[in-house]
C-alpha cells in the first residue's frame, strides 16, 4: 500500500486524473453541463500528448454513447460521461450496453432534467435509469468518487456489466476538497489492464452476432440472466472494496466509534441503538451526519450503491439499530407516487419491521438542502401522518 499526498482539487479535475490512470482505450463524450470539465480535462490530456486513448468528440450524448458501445464491443476499455437531458438521450444505447453485458463506465454528474430547463443538481437522471441494467454507485465527495470510479471498472469487467458512478452537479463537480488519486502503478496492483473474455467481443477472425434478435423463447431467460448477475455484484462489489482498501487505501479504518458499517454498498454513522434513522444517497449525507454528529437519537444511513438494490444490507441495520422512524431523504420524485429509493426501501422492509418509513423530497432543481430543514425532518417523522412531503418547498 502506497501514501499519496492529499490535493486540493476541483472534483471533476480529480476524476479525470482518475480516468487517466485507469488507461482506457477509448473516451468519446459530448459537453454538457455540469460535466464539461471532466471531459474537457481528458481532452487536454490527449492534446498535451500526457495519453495513448482514442478521444472521440462526439455530435451528440446519443452519439457519444454509441461510440462506446462500438468500441467496448471490439474489447478494449472505454469512458463517457454525461448529464440531465444527456443521459436521457442515451437511454436507448444505455439499455443495449446492458442488455449486450459491455463493461462501460460512464460518470453521471447529476442534474435536474427539464421542462423547466434547471442546471443545477437533483437526482432524477440517474434514478429514471435505474432499470437498465446498470450498476449504480452514489458519491459522497471527491475522495469517494476517485475510489468508486476505480471499483466500478474492476467490477463491470469482471461481469461484464456497465456501471454508473453518480457524483453531485456542481455540489462535487466544481467545489474544492482535498483528495487523494492513487497512483498509476498502484491502480495497475488493483485493476490491470483489461482483457476481454474469449469469444466475449467483436474480431474479424472470429466473427459474432451481438444483441442478436431474441424470440419469446429465449428473451426471457436472457434478461433473467441479465438480473441474476445484478443481484451477483452485491457480493462482488463487497469483495472489491475490501481489496481497493488493503491494496490501495490510506484513508481511515473501517469503523470508528460512530460507524457500525462500511462495506462498499452501505455505511451507517450514528447510535447503536437509534430512535430515528435518516437515509439518503450522494452528497447530502455529508450534511445530515453534520446535523446528527453529537446525537444519541439519529443514525444515517447513506446507500452507495442503488442498482443493484443492497436489500439484505439495509434490513440488517435495520434489525440491527431496531429505529422507530424512517427517514429517506431523495432528491428525486417518482411523479404520483413518492420517492424512488422511499419506494424501495419500503418494499425491502414490508412486514420485516414496525418502524414507520416516510418519503421526504427535498433539493429538486440545485435548492439547498440546510441542517435545519434536516432537523426539521427528523422532527416531522415522528407525527403519525405518513404522507409524502416536500422539504424546503414554498407551497
Amino acid at each position: 500500500m502506497t501514501n499519496t499526498n492529499n490535493q486540493i482539487l476541483e472534483g471533476s479535475r480529480a476524476i479525470a486524473l482518475t480516468i487517466k490512470k485507469i488507461r482506457p482505450g477509448v473516451i468519446s463524450a459530448y459537453p454538457i453541463t455540469p460535466q464539461t470539465h471532466i471531459v474537457e480535462d481528458l481532452s487536454q490530456f490527449k492534446a498535451d500528448g500526457e495519453v495513448d486513448y482514442e478521444y472521440v468528440r462526439a455530435e451528440s450524448e446519443f452519439a457519444a454513447a454509441s461510440i462506446v458501445e462500438g468500441a467496448s464491443a471490439t474489447g478494449v476499455r472505454v469512458y463517457t460521461a454525461t448529464s440531465s437531458q444527456g443521459l436521457l438521450l442515451m437511454t436507448e444505447v444505455l439499455y443495449n450496453i446492458a442488455g449486450m453485458r459491455l463493461p462501460v463506465v460512464l460518470t453521471c454528474a447529476n442534474r435536474g432534467v427539464s421542462a423547466p430547463i434547471t442546471i443545477w443538481n437533483d437526482h432524477q437522471d440517474s434514478v429514471t435509469m435505474r432499470d437498465a441494467g446498470w450498476i449504480q454507485f452514489y458519491a459522497e465527495n471527491h475522495q469517494e468518487a476517485v475510489e468508486q470510479h476505480i471499483i466500478a471498472y474492476k467490477v463491470a469487467e469482471q461481469l461484464g456489466l456497465p456501471a454508473m458512478v453518480n457524483i453531485d452537479g456542481f455540489v462535487l463537480t466544481h467545489s474544492y476538497e482535498s483528495v487523494r488519486i492513487p497512483s498509476e502503478a498502484d491502480i495497475k496492483k488493483f485493476l490491470p489492464d483489461y482483457k476481454p473474455k474469449k469469444n466475449g467481443y467483436l474480431d474479424p477472425a472470429n466473427p459474432k452476432t451481438m444483441g442478436a434478435f431474441a424470440t419469446p423463447a429465449h428473451y426471457m431467460e436472457i434478461r433473467q440472466a441479465l438480473h441474476d448477475d445484478m443481484v451477483d455484484a452485491l457480493k462482488v462489489i463487497i469483495g472489491e472494496y475490501q481489496a481497493y482498501r488493503e491494496i490501495i487505501s490510506d484513508s481511515a479504518p473501517f469503523s470508528t466509534s460512530k460507524q457500525l458499517m462500511d462495506n462498499g454498498l452501505l455505511e451507517y454513522h450514528g447510535p447503536k441503538k437509534a430512535k430515528t434513522i435518516i437515509i439518503a444517497l450522494g452528497s447530502v449525507a455529508g450534511t445530515i451526519k453534520e446535523a446528527f454528529e453529537r446525537s444519541n437519537n439519529v443514525g444515517v444511513l447513506k446507500l452507495k450503491v442503488m442498482r443493484p438494490f443492497p436489500e439484505q444490507h439495509v434490513l440488517d441495520i435495520i434489525e440491527q439499530v431496531k429505529p422507530q422512524n424512517i427517514a429517506v431523504i431523495e432528491k428525486a420524485i417518482s411523479l404520483g407516487a413518492e420517492g424512488p429509493l422511499a419506494m424501495d426501501i419500503k418494499t425491502a422492509l414490508y412486514g420485516k419491521t414496525k418502524a414507520k418509513v416516510q418519503s421526504f423530497i427535498a433539493g429538486l432543481g440545485g435548492r439547498d438542502i440546510t441542517k435545519s430543514m434536516i432537523k426539521k425532518i427528523a422532527r416531522d417523522i415522528e407525527k403519525e401522518d405518513d404522507e409524502v412531503k416536500f422539504v424546503g418547498s414554498v407551497n
